[in-house]
């Protein structure tokens, strides 16, 4: 019974997503007024985002105006109080990653997330890291099977965890929101959560309630950020749970998820796929990625 919880909730908690839209340019241009409303109404928060990107993503919601003014005065006071550190972190990281022009020092990036004295000698990029793909997105990749996560969680808190997961997205949506200005195309993040050596029965349950919560909280945090979530490498087991489950979500959202054997298969380090890791490794997954979205 546990593990059928446990995979129904990790489907349903990497579901969110969003759909293509016009050139950035454009949709700036149409949604000029409803963007200065919002920027009014975030006035009343003193350290709120001043960058029109932030709140067209807002704009392009399918949410009534009530229910996103709603939203968006929600998220800002997360922002201004629980949420401070981590996005001061996160903004702060990025302009520390981006120092030198054309370049991305990641350093920084680990060493400003929230409790990183703990969580940076179980979580490297080897099992989870940010990628820019061929079509200007970008894809956050997972493998929760190579961490430790009972000597993770031995450190950390359930909160401590989440905040850590939460910086992560934060940063994802400062680098999509600036790549999306530059490109003039909506920047989303992808999913990619390798599944091999997950672990079926043990680990830390704790683990993965901070995953599930961090996504959960994301998605009103950050509306029309994220693209589809690629299952990748199940256990046969696994698959079987999966194909149990998947028909009882909604057909919108069945074609959001989408389920591979072979990309990452032979990674055995994921910084391989980075721009600075192995050309080959890189290429290939680049390649299969490409083929699971076409």
């Amino acid at each position: 019974m546990k593990l059928s919880v446990y995979v129904y909730l990790a489907i349903s908690a990497l579901i969110h997503t969003c759909v293509a839209f016009a050139p950035v340019s454009t949709l700036l241009q149409d949604h000029a007024a409803k963007i200065s409303q919002l920027k009014e109404i975030a006035s009343q928060y003193p350290e709120a985002p001043t960058d029109s990107m932030f709140y067209l993503r807002y704009c392009l919601s399918e949410k009534e105006d009530d229910e996103l003014e709603t939203l968006l005065k929600s998220n800002l006071e997360w922002r201004a109080n629980e949420g401070k550190t981590i996005c001061g972190s996160a903004s702060a990281a990025l302009e520390a990653a981006t120092v030198v022009a054309g370049n991305w020092d990641n350093t920084p990036v680990r060493d400003m997330a929230p409790h990183a004295s703990a969580v940076n000698k179980y979580i490297t990029p080897s099992q989870c890291l940010t990628t820019p793909l061929n079509n200007g997105n970008l894809c956050y990749c997972i493998r929760a099977g190579q961490i430790d996560d009972v000597a993770l969680m031995s450190e950390v808190s359930l909160e401590q965890m989440t905040e850590f997961f939460l910086y992560c997205k934060e940063v994802n949506a400062l680098v999509a929101n600036m790549k999306s200005e530059k490109s003039d195309q909506l920047v989303t993040v992808l999913t990619a959560n390798d599944l091999c050596g997950v672990k079926l029965i043990g680990g830390d349950a704790t683990f993965r309630k901070a995953l599930s919560a961090a996504s959960n909280k994301a998605s009103d945090l950050y509306p029309n950020l994220s693209g589809p979530t690629f299952l990748l490498n199940l256990p046969k087991l696994l698959s079987a749970l999966v194909k149990l489950f998947t028909p009882l979500f909604a057909e919108d959202v069945r074609k959001r998820l989408k389920f591979a054997r072979g990309p990452l298969k032979d990674v055995t380090d994921l910084s391989e796929i980075s721009p600075s890791g192995n050309a080959a490794s890189r290429e290939l997954f680049l390649e299969q990625i490409d083929e699971l979205l076409a």
